[in-house]
């Protein structure tokens, strides 16, 4: 890696855990506040997920797993209540690096785009819809709540992202690392009992 990513991962990964931010506003902003410029000099999300692990290991290793579990618990609230959208967790919930900062990202396969914003009505959810880019490449519908975690005692952004019922094999596609980049209530239930998936 060469020597300003390295700088770039570092200082972005501070601004992921201490203010949650995601990880393409946190690179950009550290190139920029370190000087440096253009897509080469970013580092990959990869790169920049073991910045994040690292700096976890250095100043959040008494808080963070409680945090984390506390964020997982109320992921799979909400995959209980949307469980007809199918959803799976993505993210840094659960790839294990989210601290109280960050937001829960959940991908919905709908047969119908907007059953889930009536799901939500019917629930009495408030939420804000906005186009996104989705794992695809492509924009998808995002619908954003907040939701309270009692456990942290603070609202938690939930961000429900829309994709077709199709879409759901290739998000079951390994990374470049060989992990599962999402996972389903199932997963997501093994990971809290302590089980790798």
């Amino acid at each position: 890696m060469i020597d300003g990513q390295h700088e770039i991962a570092t200082q972005a990964a501070r601004w992921v855990v201490e203010d949650g931010l995601e990880y393409g506003q946190a690179k950009r902003r550290a190139a920029r506040q370190l000087g440096l410029s253009g897509r080469g000099a970013l580092p990959s999300n990869e790169v920049l997920e073991e910045a994040v692990s690292d700096y976890i290991a250095v100043f959040c290793a008494d808080t963070q797993p409680l945090e984390l579990l506390a964020l997982r618990r109320l992921a799979l609230d909400w995959m209980e209540r949307l469980r007809e959208f199918r959803p799976h967790l993505g993210g840094a919930v659960w790839h294990g690096t989210a601290t109280k900062n960050s937001d829960i990202y959940l991908q919905l396969f709908c047969d119908d785009s907007k059953s889930a914003e009536i799901a939500l009505i019917d629930q009495n959810v408030r939420y804000v819809a906005r186009t996104v880019t989705g794992f695809t490449g492509e924009s998808v519908e995002a619908l954003s709540v907040h939701a309270f975690c009692a456990e942290l005692n603070q609202d938690i952004g939930v961000h429900l992202m829309i994709y077709d019922f199709d879409d759901v094999r290739g998000a079951l596609k390994a990374d470049a690392q060989g992990r599962a980049p999402r996972g389903d209530a199932g997963a997501l239930r093994r990971l809290l009992s302590g089980e790798s998936v």
